[in-house]
């Protein structure tokens, strides 16, 4: 039995029935009947949990169509790409004392949950993007974050690094596919972070060379005009914060801020752990959205309140009939 035929048959109740209607919604909705495109959001730490062996797929297929996500998903699905033997695995993370942090700390590892990251992964990146920026800070040229990646991919001694397969990585899948990426709140990240310490100290002449969020949002505007012109558009958020947030809201922009004509999202899915509570931005349910131009009354919708690091695999794998 492959994974399609299994949440065909098990998942019919609760959580589980919400997972294989949105799963089941996604693939008709990109499928030659609707024709739709899909922007997928990514929160979390999903390139940490090697989300990548899927959405890269995804992304090969032609089932997404654009990206938002955090710097840190961006950053770290190309440390994973460099770094993943160096990575360790820390089983029982619930029952870590404050000392084992300490000791962690020293050893130069970042943990995230069970996954620790090599700091050493993050300066030799580092290493390599600060000729980049200062380049493009000098010639006032600037540029989203993802074409910096982009950049280090196309780059045959980089290559030489890859610890896992290139087809491992949702980026390398999104540049190839020559899809959108938008990172809004770059400075939200480890390399954010450094970026601002260049300026600081001198390395880096000035701001110029990542894109801004209004720089990256006027980037949206534009591609939500053309693509949702040829077809419906549809949003599958994955956790909440702010790459949910800065995509979802291109509508209003378009119909509130701007009054244009624009049709509104096609297609609502968010996966989350947050409980729906008042004034809680991530656990807020669908129909929110209607109020703020956002979906229609008509849009499918579907919240599913679940861990996306297991949610999120399962529904891909329906879209793609594995």
């Amino acid at each position: 039995m492959n994974v399609s035929d299994f949440l065909d048959r098990h998942f019919r109740h609760f959580n589980a029935r919400e997972t294989l209607a949105a799963a089941r919604s996604y693939r008709d909705f990109v499928g030659p009947d609707q024709g739709g495109q899909m922007m997928v959001t990514l929160a979390g730490a999903m390139s940490t949990g090697e989300l990548g062996l899927s959405l890269a797929e995804m992304i090969r297929q032609g089932k997404v169509h654009a990206i938002t996500c955090t710097a840190a998903n961006l950053e770290e699905d190309i440390f994973n790409l460099v770094a993943h033997d160096e990575y360790r695995i820390v089983e029982n993370w619930r029952a870590l004392s404050a000392e084992d942090e300490v000791r962690l700390r020293d050893e130069g590892f970042n943990r995230v949950t069970d996954t620790c990251i090599p700091e050493t992964v993050m300066r030799h990146i580092e290493h390599r993007l600060t000729d980049q920026w200062k380049q493009a800070a000098s010639e006032g040229a600037q540029r989203m974050p993802c074409e910096f990646m982009f950049d280090l991919l196309r780059d045959e001694a980089f290559a030489e690094h890859y610890q896992v397969p290139r087809e491992s990585s949702w980026v390398a899948a999104a540049m190839d596919a020559k899809i959108p990426v938008f990172v809004p709140g770059f400075e939200d990240s480890t390399l954010g972070n450094i970026y601002a310490a260049r300026v600081v100290d001198g390395t880096v002449p000035n701001h110029s060379a990542v894109a801004s969020g209004t720089a990256q949002m006027q980037q949206l505007i534009q591609w939500y005009r053309q693509a949702s012109a040829e077809a419906p558009l549809g949003f599958f958020q994955i956790g909440g914060g702010i790459a949910g947030d800065f995509a979802v809201c291109v509508v209003p922009i378009l119909i509130q801020d701007l009054q244009l004509d624009a049709p509104l999202w096609s297609y609502f899915c968010q996966i989350s752990d947050a409980a729906t509570s008042y004034g809680g931005y991530s656990g807020a349910v669908p129909n929110e959205k209607i109020t703020w131009y956002k979906l229609s009354a008509e849009s499918p919708k579907f919240m599913i309140q679940s861990d996306a690091s297991i949610v999120a695999p399962l529904v891909f794998a329906y879209v793609l009939g594995w």
